[in-house]
């Protein structure tokens, strides 16, 4: 039998600005990547986060991200790869924190927004994402995009890696996520959300924006946060996988 875990970036409101509907989101994944506070998320909204995905029984992870609040971690930046150790690490530390209160333990880590796709290509920004998590803990998981350069790092380090592909992005022919700046990179109806994911899942692959399918290897399954169609999606994809036979289980 197939199986896959559910993830779901979470945890984004910051101070009196909201986003995403957290609580449904946790009621359907089995993973939470909740924000660190450098794109999104202040103590109060992590702290609370950690709660609710305790409650749902759903495994903790960090979602740490540039230091860029203004925007929202998707902008790319240029800072030296001994910083950007620092800065995870960082991030890391703060949730570990939190969830510790709560009798919590840290699951898995997986990089935010642009330091996300940076790392998917950039040898050297993926060895230091390493580098932060296995300084902080080596049993927790790296979680990157399948097929990119986060895999080999997470093996040089001597990390467990979970490959991720996406439900609700569109694809380019190299296996890398159509940006969003494009038009048209995201995938928003969740009937063709569900289908992606069981594509990926049971067939191992996918389609891309031309139209041509490309080969996938994932261990889990993103469901971004901040659409609203966000829950309609968690809860077809689910629907489908289940339907489908898969066994939805945490990393």
């Amino acid at each position: 039998m197939r199986k896959v875990d559910l993830n779901a970036d979470v945890g984004e409101s910051f101070g009196a600005w909201k986003l995403g509907a957290d609580g449904t989101l946790l009621s359907v994944v089995t993973s939470a990547n909740i924000a660190c506070g450098f794109h999104a998320g202040d103590p109060s909204v992590m702290e609370a986060t950690v709660r609710q995905a305790v409650a749902h029984g759903v495994a903790v992870g960090a979602h740490p991200g540039y230091p860029d609040l203004a925007g929202f971690g998707r902008r790319a930046m240029e800072i030296p790869v001994d910083e950007v150790v620092s800065i995870v690490l960082y991030q890391i530390g703060a949730l570990n924190a939190l969830a510790r209160a709560h009798d919590a333990k840290l699951s898995h880590v997986k990089p935010h927004g642009a330091l996300y796709n940076d790392a998917a290509k950039d040898e050297s920004l993926a060895a230091a994402v390493a580098t932060a998590i296995a300084r902080f803990d080596r049993g927790l998981t790296f979680v990157g995009l399948a097929g990119s350069a986060m895999k080999d790092a997470a093996r040089n380090a001597g990390l467990r890696f979970a490959g991720e592909a996406f439900c609700d992005r569109v694809y380019r022919g190299d296996g890398t996520l159509a940006p969003r700046a494009e038009g048209g990179a995201m995938q928003l109806d969740p009937d063709a959300a569900a289908r992606q994911a069981t594509d990926i899942v049971v067939r191992r692959k996918v389609s891309t924006a031309s139209g041509e399918e490309i080969d996938v290897e994932a261990d889990t399954l993103c469901i971004h946060g901040d659409t609203a169609q966000a829950p309609a999606i968690a809860c077809a994809v689910r629907e489908a996988l289940l339907r489908a036979h898969v066994a939805i289980v945490a990393l």
